[in-house]
């Protein structure tokens, strides 16, 4: 086994596919392929992934969250709302651009360590004036430090939650800022108190790396007049209700007239 290759556990039953990204001392250092989780194991846990699952793992998926783009052809346009999206994950930011992409929608994407993103989100939004805003990357919940409600006992959730507080400094508004926070595990509750319209993960269980954008495309193509069909947002991405979970409000696309 190398760094590069793709494996998966079976202490876990091989239920994630990881990709090795170090090899130290014996350790094996993985992240998610798919999902946002780091972990790290000792080579005999591990299995070489097979290429045909590692290619088609995620492809049920990626069907279920793909947008028609082609809206009716008649007499109006449609401006879908910008995307600015902060990631400390190049790898899963640079996915999820290709993915807002391939829908035609505006994003720019910033790749920030999550610790530093408080520091830097006023001018960051200043700058590129966004209609959402995800601010993502990696998270943990660890039992040993404190109970689920205990922000101290998650491993980037302080952060998430300073970031979107210095977001709502920026625009108070929840309908004229989408705010879309958290990673795996993340503390849920404390990300929606400190202004967030969707955060993750209301179960404290792991997310696709798509899941945050899967919200933010779904909130930039709803129409800035009519409230969302939350359940049905939430129902797109990789774990439902368990992963992302979020408040009711309106979307940010314009339809103009004439074409």
């Amino acid at each position: 086994m190398e760094i590069g290759d793709y494996v998966t556990r079976n202490s876990y039953n091989n239920d994630i596919v990881f990709q090795i990204m170090d090899i130290e001392d014996g350790i094996y250092y993985l992240k998610g392929k798919s999902v946002r989780l780091m972990a790290d194991s000792l080579k005999d846990d591990l299995v070489l992934c097979d290429k045909n699952y590692k290619e088609n793992e995620d492809k049920d998926y990626l069907q279920r969250i793909s947008f028609s783009t082609n809206n009716e052809r008649n007499d109006y346009f449609y401006l879908p709302g910008k995307i600015l999206h902060i990631d400390s994950d190049k790898d899963y930011l640079n996915r999820c651009l290709n993915y807002y992409k391939k829908i035609n929608l505006r994003a720019i994407g910033i790749v920030e360590p999550e610790e530093s993103v408080p520091y830097k989100i006023f001018d960051l939004l200043n700058q590129y004036n966004p209609s959402i805003l995800v601010i993502t990357g990696h998270d943990a919940y660890y039992k040993k430090k404190g109970n689920t409600d205990d922000l101290n006992a998650y491993k980037n959730s302080s952060s998430f939650v300073k970031a979107v507080k210095e977001a709502r400094k920026y625009e108070n508004s929840h309908e004229k800022l989408i705010i879309i926070a958290g990673a795996c595990q993340s503390d849920y509750e404390d990300l929606i108190r400190a202004g967030a319209n969707f955060a993750s993960s209301p179960k404290r269980i792991n997310i696709h790396a798509l899941d945050p954008a899967v919200i933010a495309a779904s909130m930039s193509l709803s129409d800035i007049n009519k409230d969302i069909d939350i359940k049905s947002i939430i129902t797109k991405t990789k774990y439902g209700k368990e992963g992302m979970g979020g408040i009711i409000t309106k979307g940010t696309m314009y339809t103009g007239y004439p074409r």
